[in-house]
């Protein structure tokens, strides 16, 4: 398992081969991947976004993050999970999040994913504001319910 919280740009799919190479050794027992890579958008209800400041307690949101993936690979059975997730001035286009769990089979991968997204969308301690030109507004955390239609 890999919790990481850069104030600085990373190049996720870089992340994602080197600890799959590194840290999992191309574990043959696994049979799928499942990530989900999430970018600053440049709007956010209808309004034109120029940039977005993410703050974070460290050592809260390290143990929510670690316990949010050791959750997730006791429940759905996966071998393994990565969580990269920036903070800081972040521009439209930045990736701020991946995540990417293995498994033997697919569904548990995809379950685990998802799972791990949806928490950190709605209860990671994570605090945003946006810059939209016309001043910084705090954005509140996503409703859990909601997630599941929430279009991307």
């Amino acid at each position: 398992m890999k919790i990481e919280i850069l104030n600085d740009k990373f190049d996720p799919w870089e992340a994602i081969v080197e600890y799959k190479r590194n840290d999992l050794q191309n574990n043959p027992s696994i049979g799928a991947s499942s990530v989900f890579l999430g970018t600053v958008r440049d709007f956010n209800d209808d309004e034109k976004v120029e940039s977005l400041f993410l703050e974070h307690y460290p050592e809260m949101t390290e143990k929510y993050l670690s316990q949010l993936v050791n959750e997730a690979i006791k429940k759905h059975k996966i071998i393994d999970g990565l969580v990269i997730h920036r903070v800081g001035s972040l521009k439209p286009t930045d990736p701020i999040v991946v995540v990417a769990t293995w498994s033997e089979h697919r569904a548990s991968a995809f379950d685990a994913t998802r799972d791990i997204m949806e928490s950190l969308k709605s209860e990671a301690p994570f605090w945003k504001k946006e810059n939209n030109g016309k001043g910084f507004k705090w954005i509140k955390p996503a409703d859990s319910s909601n997630i599941e239609n929430e279009e991307s």
